[in-house]
């Protein structure tokens, strides 16, 4: 991974719609810093300006502001002139997409909707048992798509979206609909390519605990504005690890604590303060025992990455 090489950077990315005395933003005024080859979790509520902010990367909608510029290429959005076209066909060769709901022919087979998509491409069509294997759809291709379940039409259209060896891959909300074993071999087929495959991989969820187990690095958007970017590891360094004390009498053990130079705050039934060494804290609890405080429960806490989205996001959001 290139941390000094970014395959996807925009600059004040703005979407309004409405007129313009009462215009809504849904995505408003976003830097985007995707690095090469990591697998870049966008995460954010429904409603949050996902999945416009992919749109507009892809040129599907035009941006009321700003900037974008997609493998070291100015990317023009579609509706303007033949040679800003030519712009977007040509970023698009390299980029595989599966935005929202997969696209496909009800009456034609998984094999067949793939071949049209390689006849679009221009991609030789022996690519296609690759993809299918990829996906683990070997025995469903020369099923109509129309008997999919939702599971299988969205492998599907992840097989499409790897036609061509891409060297970015935009997925949006790609779990959908899959059970427990599928999702954990998308999981592990989404980790995979960077390495396998040399591609950047932009996913987005609004499930945290997808995006901790697939990514390198985050962008948090909520209500159109990008609150937090940066690597997975340093939005992990917002949850320091404590400790959470209960006794019978938190008043005084606050008191006690205190008088040595312990840092503690009430946190509903514990009190909680920054994690010491073992030494430590046995001389802390024998100094409560002394003062005749009963110990009723020492533990370790750690915020999840839920919490920590919740602290960055507000407590009101819902997930």
């Amino acid at each position: 991974m290139n941390r000094n090489h970014f395959v996807i950077r925009t600059k004040g990315l703005t979407k309004r719609y409405g007129k313009a005395d009462r215009s809504a933003k849904v995505v408003d005024h976003v830097d985007l810093s995707v690095p090469e080859g990591c697998i870049y979790g966008f995460l954010g509520p429904n409603g949050a300006g996902k999945s416009t902010t992919m749109k507009m990367l892809l040129g599907l909608i035009k941006p009321s502001e700003g900037e974008i510029t997609i493998l070291d290429t100015p990317f023009i959005s579609q509706g303007q002139h033949a040679s800003g076209e030519k712009t977007r066909l040509a970023v698009l060769k390299q980029t595989g997409s599966l935005i929202e709901s997969p696209s496909y022919y009800g009456h034609l087979t998984g094999r067949e909707n793939l071949e049209i998509i390689c006849t679009l491409k221009n991609i030789p069509t022996k690519e296609i048992a690759e993809v299918l294997s990829l996906v683990r759809m070997e025995k469903q291709m020369d099923k109509k798509a129309c008997h999919y379940s939702l599971g299988m039409k969205q492998r599907l259209g992840l097989a499409g979206a790897l036609l061509g060896h891409p060297r970015l891959l935009l997925l949006d909300e790609p779990t959908n609909g899959l059970d427990p074993a599928g999702i954990q071999e998308m999981r592990e087929l989404i980790r995979s390519l960077p390495e396998q495959y040399h591609m950047t991989v932009m996913v987005s969820s609004h499930l945290l605990s997808e995006i901790d187990q697939m990514a390198d690095y985050a962008g948090i958007i909520n209500k159109g504005q990008l609150i937090y970017q940066d690597s997975l590891l340093h939005l992990h360094e917002y949850s320091r690890r404590q400790l959470r004390l209960r006794t019978d009498n938190n008043t005084r053990a606050l008191c006690i604590l205190n008088e040595h130079r312990i840092d503690c705050s009430p946190d509903k039934d514990y009190l909680a303060f920054p994690e010491v060494n073992d030494g430590k804290t046995a001389f802390l609890i024998s100094e409560l025992v002394k003062a005749g405080i009963g110990i009723l429960r020492v533990e370790e806490y750690q915020k999840s990455l839920e919490d920590i989205f919740l602290d960055l996001t507000g407590k009101q959001v819902s997930l």
